[in-house]
């Protein structure tokens, strides 16, 4: 009878919760070093590993493409709040929910790539429509410019229609055309 876990198995899941534990207690080590939250730390922390583990299910169990949009988008947000709790973002927290777009369009790029094989127009649109949107938005979370989002609505209105219709007009190039039954 063959053994419920075997040699090689058990190595593999001993060498995950120790390389696990030695990046949560470098991570806590930093933390210390520098006086940070052990929270922000923690959390910045499970972010990543749930990133990794979401990683691991599209590439090993499931190979789907939506594991690896979440991979993406978690492993990105822990960073970013990782490197913003050591200090290296001097801007509050309450600023940088535009990057959410901005994660969420960089995640789709490869969750596209996993799906077709190559690049395709379905996940490459709305991929930079999210970059351009968290981008823009960011640029007025953080007071760049000497006017409000308000106003630069009322006074670029017709761009952003422009920009909305060329969006799906691209999106809509991708898609391919089926027949209804008769």
């Amino acid at each position: 009878m063959r053994p419920l876990v075997t040699r090689r198995s058990a190595a593999r899941f001993i060498f995950i919760i120790g390389f696990f534990l030695m990046i949560l207690g470098s991570t806590f080590l930093i933390a210390s070093l520098m006086n940070i939250s052990r929270v922000s730390v923690l959390t910045s922390f499970l972010l990543v590993f749930l990133g990794i583990s979401c990683a691991v299910f599209a590439t090993r169990l499931n190979r789907r493409s939506v594991y690896l949009f979440f991979a993406a988008l978690f492993v990105q947000a822990g960073l970013f709040l990782f490197l913003h709790a050591i200090h290296i973002f001097p801007i509050r927290l309450t600023q940088t929910w535009p990057l959410l777009s901005v994660f969420t369009g960089i995640a789709l790029f490869p969750a596209g790539l996993r799906r077709y094989g190559m690049p395709k127009i379905n996940y490459i649109v709305p991929s930079a429509a999210f970059v351009v949107l968290g981008t823009v938005l960011m640029v007025f979370s953080l007071d760049l410019v000497s006017f409000s989002f308000a106003q630069f609505i009322q006074a670029w209105w017709h761009l952003i229609l422009l920009m909305a219709g060329l969006t799906l007009v691209l999106f809509s190039v991708g898609v391919k055309q089926f027949r209804e039954p008769k």
